[in-house]
């Protein structure tokens, strides 16, 4: 399976075609196209900077009814996923659901308190 993570953002591909996918039938979902090129995976926790990526060739999916995000990246070429504090990771046409890892306050003290820093 093959994963993409830029910090509390993971990709996880699931389809190579984004035909196929949107072929699917028993898929109900709205999508939302790049505005002006560009779109907001998530906004960060703390900093409220983006992970974003600019570029006509994507699409986000979201289906009705669950709490489930797709990328989809169109094209022959990897797309830019830029984030102010993480390096720029580039990736590969295909569909990739979107998971959101948050860190919760409990975790945040128990790493504290064993010195494990961020």
């Amino acid at each position: 399976m093959e994963q993409h993570r830029q910090g509390d953002v993971l990709l996880i591909r699931i389809e190579d075609s984004v035909e196929a996918f949107l072929r699917d039938g028993h898929r109900r979902s709205q999508a939302t196209e790049a505005a002006r090129g560009r779109i907001v995976l998530a906004h960060g926790e703390a900093t409220g900077h983006a992970h974003v990526i600019e570029s006509e060739d994507v699409a986000l999916i979201s289906a009705r009814d669950a709490e489930e995000l797709y990328l989809l990246v169109h094209g022959d070429a990897p797309v830019a996923l830029r984030h102010e504090e993480h390096d720029t990771l580039d990736v590969p046409p295909g569909v990739y659901r979107v998971v959101r890892q948050r860190e919760y306050p409990m975790e945040r003290r128990l790493r504290d308190a064993r010195g494990w820093g961020i």
